[in-house]
């Protein structure tokens, strides 16, 4: 039997695990590093940004053979957001806000025009 994993599925995946290297390269320095000099944060991000990038490729290429390049722009803003919202509660300890639902609707609904035509 020949499985083959959804194109969408495996986009959503890629960018999904992209964006936790993103989030923690841009931001887990400043709860991890803060009493370091600002390069040191740099060049270790740098270094987990590496991971970042050797996902978001090949999950944009698998992405591109389905989607167009607006409908890729907008799921990954709202992937962006999803990962986002988790890492600030989850791990930098910041409180749930209301804005992050309104944002996210904001952002549902980004998808929804993108994909309506």
């Amino acid at each position: 039997m020949n499985f083959q994993i959804p194109v969408a599925l495996q986009f959503v995946g890629l960018l999904g695990l992209s964006n936790v290297f993103m989030t923690v390269a841009w931001y887990a320095h400043l709860k991890n590093l803060a009493d370091k000099p600002w390069w040191v944060a740099a060049l270790i991000s740098w270094g987990i940004a590496l991971f970042e990038y050797l996902l978001q490729v090949p999950g944009n290429r698998i992405g591109y053979t389905q989607f167009s390049l607006a409908q890729l722009k907008i799921m990954q803003e709202a992937i962006t957001l999803t990962v986002f919202v988790l890492f600030a509660i989850l791990y930098m300890g910041q409180p749930f806000k209301l804005d992050y639902v309104w944002a996210g609707l904001c952002l549902v609904a980004a998808v929804y025009f993108i994909f309506r035509s």
